[in-house]
């Protein structure tokens, strides 16, 4: 090699040997994240026909992304309003997506049908403008009590009133019915079986769709729900009353024996005491744990209070505390040997 040339081959060695020196670990949030392939498609849905004219409805819309060196096990990340709330914590920081992709797991997006990126859906509805909604967000999010009194010590850019607009305009237009719970699984079902072995991770209704996916696809490994108000009992037991619109679904002992097959966890947040509401699903979620373990299930409860995280909201994987919310979800995932490294 001629002097010059060897000249500038080692001063491009020495700097690369630099950066390297001071790039972040791998792994770290300020470190490049590295995907082998994205993407997305469709699952599900039905065709309406007239004569030779056709409509592609009611699918759900997946979007992906693989990370080099994947793990085993998928996350299927499923909210019932909007995918964003997994996307960025509420101040802009990294959100559950991006926090298992470092973490090398393939994570997985999903829009119901009807809901979101799956809007087009096989049946006529008319969405009314309501205002008031913002204001019911806050409450039912357990942000404060009441719009706009925070609740002392709460995980969300309180003094950002960026963040508060970001939340408040997070959201889809929501079918809470049972009917459309079902609909959803169908189409879930049929993406996670296209995707393999999956751990549903879901927030609010989402949770309920879950669990009536699990009843459909063996490919459901396991469900990590945030906060669900919603739950299927078998007809062998008297089911608690709730909302009509979380069910109860009731299904016969040997379909909900499914149930018992998997892992399941649902983890509540902090000011429960403070929402009558969440405080009767928490304790709707105690009755389904009860049932499911009696029937040599692995269902259980996580209470971040309990566990030393302090002023989580519904939605505590959007909070400010949410890469200690997810090293929780990594412990439960580890635990269960669902974080197993792929098969070379």
């Amino acid at each position: 090699m001629a002097p010059g040339r060897s000249m500038a081959w080692a001063i491009l060695v020495a700097l690369s040997g630099c950066a390297a020196a001071s790039s972040p670990p791998a792994g770290s949030a300020s470190a490049p994240m590295l995907i082998a392939r994205q993407g997305a498609f469709e699952a599900g849905g039905s065709l309406l026909r007239e004569g030779d004219r056709t409509l592609s409805c009611d699918h759900g819309h997946v979007e992906y992304q693989i990370p080099v060196n994947a793990r085993r096990t998928s996350l299927f990340l499923w909210h019932s309003s909007s995918v964003k709330v997994w996307q960025n914590r509420w101040d802009g920081g990294e959100g559950f997506q991006s926090i298992f992709l470092r973490r090398r797991y393939p994570v997985y997006l999903w829009d119901g049908p009807r809901v979101g990126r799956g809007n087009w859906g096989c049946e006529r509805y008319v969405y009314e403008p309501r205002t008031g909604r913002d204001q019911q967000n806050f409450v039912s999010w357990r942000l404060g009590s009441r719009y706009p009194d925070w609740f002392p010590g709460v995980q969300f850019p309180t003094g950002d009133a960026e963040a508060l607009d970001q939340a408040m305009r997070a959201r889809y237009f929501e079918f809470d019915t049972v009917a459309n719970a079902r609909l959803e699984a169908a189409a879930a079902a049929k993406a996670i079986d296209r995707i393999g072995p999956s751990v549903l991770v879901t927030n609010s209704a989402g949770g309920l769709r879950a669990l009536l996916t699990a009843l459909e696809s063996d490919n459901v490994k396991a469900i990590v729900a945030y906060e669900n108000p919603g739950y299927v009992f078998p007809d062998d037991v008297q089911a608690p009353e709730g909302p009509e619109r979380f069910g109860p679904v009731i299904v016969p002992p040997e379909v909900f024996e499914r149930l018992t097959r998997i892992p399941i966890q649902f983890v509540f947040g902090d000011n429960l005491d403070k929402s009558p509401s969440w405080a009767q699903f928490a304790e709707t979620a105690r009755k389904f744990v009860d049932i499911v373990n009696a029937r040599g299930g692995r269902a259980e409860i996580l209470m971040l209070p309990a566990a030393g995280l302090k002023g989580n909201t519904h939605i505590p994987f959007a909070d400010l505390n949410n890469v200690a919310v997810a090293d929780l979800l990594s412990e439960y995932l580890g635990r269960h040997g669902l974080d197993l490294e792929a098969e070379k």
